[in-house]
């Protein structure tokens, strides 16, 4: 549920350092993907109280994932650095939830191969139109997001009945807004193409 500056828009502040709080954040973020995959994927009986413990590290994970965009745009600490990490910061996090979710047959596979295919053919168009223009964060991408949050928390703990299905219906939802945006940007990306100013978006 990232609320970090939009690279489009937000340069990158010439006072800013990469050593600071926001990068911090980040690579803490980076750090927690083990420690929670090993939570997520430790069998220990029925109750899994090791899942309880992985939902507390996912949310811990994507608070984070939240705090470092406020404090990088509100004391204008955007880098270079951050721009790149926090994106892979947060494809880590929601790629290893996903992965390991579908591992302990909670989440069916083909809502996390829709989902991790779209992300890395969304990267890939980045770079494919970054020397025409950057392809901004759009509403419906934070709304993506959000609501893959939300599905995953109440996924990963042993849940069961209500909570459980919300859960599942949430990530469906979360994956008609992924195939939605996903045709949105891939169309944002052919107009960039065709665009003959090479310096559009910059």
């Amino acid at each position: 549920m990232s609320t970090a500056p939009d690279p489009a828009t937000t340069p990158s502040s010439p006072r800013a350092g990469s050593w600071n709080l926001p990068n911090a954040l980040t690579i803490l973020r980076i750090l927690l993907v083990p420690v929670f995959l090993w939570l997520l994927l430790t069998r220990s009986g029925e109750s899994d109280p090791h899942r309880w413990w992985a939902a507390v590290v996912f949310a811990l994970a994507s608070l984070t994932d939240w705090l470092d965009g406020e404090l990088a745009r509100r004391r204008s600490l955007v880098t270079n650095f951050g721009k790149v990490a926090d994106p892979i910061a947060d494809k880590a996090l929601m790629g290893s939830a996903l992965i390991g979710l579908s591992i302990l047959d909670v989440l069916p596979w083909w809502i996390t191969v829709v989902i991790l295919v779209r992300e890395l053919g969304i990267t890939a168009l980045r770079f494919w139109v970054i020397r025409r223009g950057i392809i901004p964060a759009s509403k419906g991408g934070k709304l993506k997001t959000t609501l893959q949050a939300i599905g995953l928390l109440l996924l990963i703990p042993p849940l069961t009945g209500f909570l459980h299905t919300a859960g599942l219906w949430i990530m469906y939802a979360a994956v008609v807004v992924t195939v939605v945006t996903g045709v949105d940007y891939v169309l944002t990306a052919l107009r960039l193409r065709q665009d003959p100013a090479p310096d559009r978006g910059r």
